[in-house]
């Protein structure tokens, strides 16, 4: 059972350790995010252009060729995704699987946002960042909440969701 401080509240120990544990999740989700943002471009560019080239990530991610390389041998190593020098980046089963787990929870909370009220536009961009941070737990509440509620009417999106890759 939790202590309770003089006033009623929490213990103060219980406190820091509650924050300890958020702080440990979200290192942990840094460590993946790069990873997830990385696989899920590659399964976009793949979707929309054929091929994913580190010239191609580099641009759209805003990082150098030389970070993209670096990035796609450690993704390598992990046995999510192949390449060979000059040629393109291609996502393994493994690779695909995580792919396709990162893009329903970025819908997800895209989804979560818009029923919320938010402009898509800015739920999109919202979602890159949330989707890393949230906790399965709360993940199935949003699910529930876009089950039970209707989205806002939108205009037309194009087939890729309205973003380029």
């Amino acid at each position: 059972m939790a202590s309770t401080s003089r006033n009623g509240g929490p213990a103060r120990g219980d406190c820091v350790q509650d924050a300890h544990v958020g702080f440990r999740r979200v290192r942990v989700a840094h460590e993946n995010e790069a990873a997830e943002d990385y696989v899920e471009l590659i399964a976009r560019l793949i979707q929309v252009t054929g091929e994913a080239r580190v010239v191609d990530m580099a641009e759209r991610l805003g990082v150098t060729h030389t970070t993209v390389s670096k990035t796609v041998q450690r993704l390598a190593k992990k046995g999510l995704v192949t390449s060979e020098p000059y040629r393109s980046i291609f996502l393994t089963a493994e690779g695909q699987r995580l792919a396709s787990r990162v893009r329903q929870r970025h819908e997800l909370v895209v989804q979560f946002l818009l029923r919320l009220g938010v402009a898509r536009d800015i739920a999109e961009a919202d979602a890159e960042g949330i989707e890393h941070h949230v906790s399965p737990e709360t993940l199935a509440a949003m699910e529930r909440y876009v089950g039970s509620h209707t989205a806002p009417r939108e205009t037309e999106r194009s087939a890729n969701g309205g973003c380029s890759p």
